[in-house]
């Protein structure tokens, strides 16, 4: 992958059949993560750890800083969050692919200077299943 703009990278929710762009954000980070299930017994070869293939817990997690879109994002956004709601969210790679799946908004914070904008920070964490499609 060459280098890309940041801001390409998109953060979109479905919004009752289509996804929508829910903000301009200025940072933003995508972290995959598997958990490890640990085999080793005390027949396990020169007492190395071994193991469990295909048994840990896989999980997503999305951050992003920057500013809403407009209302109607900020509200979507709220709302979830609000009330522990888990939706479809689907993130852009431009040129790689597209991660949709369920999240739970599991942080959203808000912040802004007096002469400012109002800067918003979320996180996102998986709630099952997620695809890649290649672009």
């Amino acid at each position: 992958m060459v280098a890309q703009k940041g801001k390409d990278l998109l953060l979109k929710i479905d919004n009752g059949g289509s996804y929508v762009t829910v903000a301009g954000l200025r940072s933003k980070r995508l972290a995959f993560n598997a958990e490890t299930v640990d085999a080793t017994d005390a027949e396990s070869a020169g007492r190395w750890r071994e193991l469990l293939g295909g048994a840990g817990v896989q999980r997503a997690s999305v951050s992003g800083a920057g500013i809403f879109k407009d209302q109607s994002s900020d509200a979507l956004v709220r709302a979830a969050f609000f009330n522990g709601a888990i939706l479809n969210w689907q993130i852009v790679i431009p040129d790689f692919g597209t991660l949709t799946g369920a999240f739970q908004v599991t942080a959203l914070e808000y912040s802004g200077q007096y002469n400012g904008e109002i800067l918003f920070e979320t996180a996102l964490e998986s709630a099952g299943v997620l695809t890649f499609a290649v672009l």
